[in-house]
C-alpha cells in the first residue's frame, strides 16, 4: 500500500523500551526506502569503478542501490569510529557517511545541551582525525536538513544548512554562497571523480579547486 503512484518515500521504525509515558529508544532503528526512481551519484561512481561506501543509515536510505560497501553504525561514535578506519584503508571513491545522533537524539527531542555535548565530541573527534586525510583527500561536511534543538516543536526546523568543503589542495576562504539545491554537493562530487553523469545541480568544483 505504500508504493505506486503516491508512494511513500520512507518508512521509519523504530524500536523502543519502556512503558507509556516513559520510553527511551534503542539505537536499531531501520528505515524502509523505496527505490530511487533513477540513478543517483552512487550509482555513477560505482559504474565507473570507485568505491562507494557508506557509513551509517545510507543504506536505508538509498534501498542499498549503488554502494559498494555499507557499514551500519549505533550511535556517532561508532559511526566516526567507522569513518577513521576507512581512513586508513586505500580506496578511490566516496564515503558517505550519516552521524544520526543530532538529528534523532537531540535535534527532535529538543535537547540543546546534548546537541552542544554531541558537536563538541564531534569537533574533538574531527581534530584528532584529520591528520589522517591524504593530499588529494576532500572532506564534505553538511545536513541532509535543519533540526534546532531551541525550537518550539520536535519538526524539522532551519533547512538551510551548513557547507564547509576541507582539504590541501582546496583553496581557504572561499564563500561558496546559498546554494540553490544540495544536489550541487553530488554534482561537485562527479565532477572531482571526472565521471560523467546526468546528476541534477551546479558544480562549485571551479570555487574549491580553481
Amino acid at each position: 500500500m505504500l508504493v505506486g503512484e503516491h508512494g511513500v518515500g520512507r518508512v521509519i521504525a523504530r524500536p523502543f523500551d519502556g512503558s507509556p509515558g516513559a520510553f527511551t529508544r534503542r539505537p536499531e532503528r531501520r528505515d524502509f526506502s523505496i527505490t530511487p526512481p533513477r540513478g543517483t551519484l552512487l550509482d555513477v561512481l560505482k559504474q565507473n569503478g570507485l568505491a562507494s561506501i557508506g557509513v551509517g543509515k545510507i543504506e536505508d536510505i538509498f534501498a542499498g542501490i549503488g554502494l559498494s560497501k555499507s557499514y551500519p553504525t549505533k550511535n556517532n561514535q561508532d559511526g566516526m569510529k567507522k569513518i577513521e578506519a576507512l581512513l586508513k584503508e586505500d580506496f578511490t571513491g566516496l564515503c558517505f557517511a550519516n552521524l544520526v545522533d543530532f538529528d534523532m537524539l537531540y535535534g527532535h527531542r529538543n535537547d540543546a545541551v546534548g546537541y552542544a555535548n554531541a558537536l563538541n565530541e564531534f569537533d574533538m573527534w574531527l581534530g584528532r582525525t584529520l591528520p589522517l586525510f591524504q593530499d588529494g583527500d576532500i572532506l564534505m561536511i553538511t545536513a541532509d536538513h535543519g533540526c534546532d534543538p531551541g525550537f518550539p516543536g520536535t519538526d524539522h526546523t532551519r533547512e538551510y544548512v551548513p557547507l564547509l568543503v576541507y582539504g590541501a589542495q582546496v583553496r581557504q576562504g572561499v564563500n561558496l554562497g546559498v546554494r540553490a539545491s544540495f544536489a550541487d554537493i553530488g554534482k561537485t562530487i562527479a565532477g572531482l571523480f571526472g565521471a560523467e553523469a546526468q546528476i541534477d545541480g551546479v558544480s562549485y568544483q571551479i570555487e574549491i579547486k580553481g
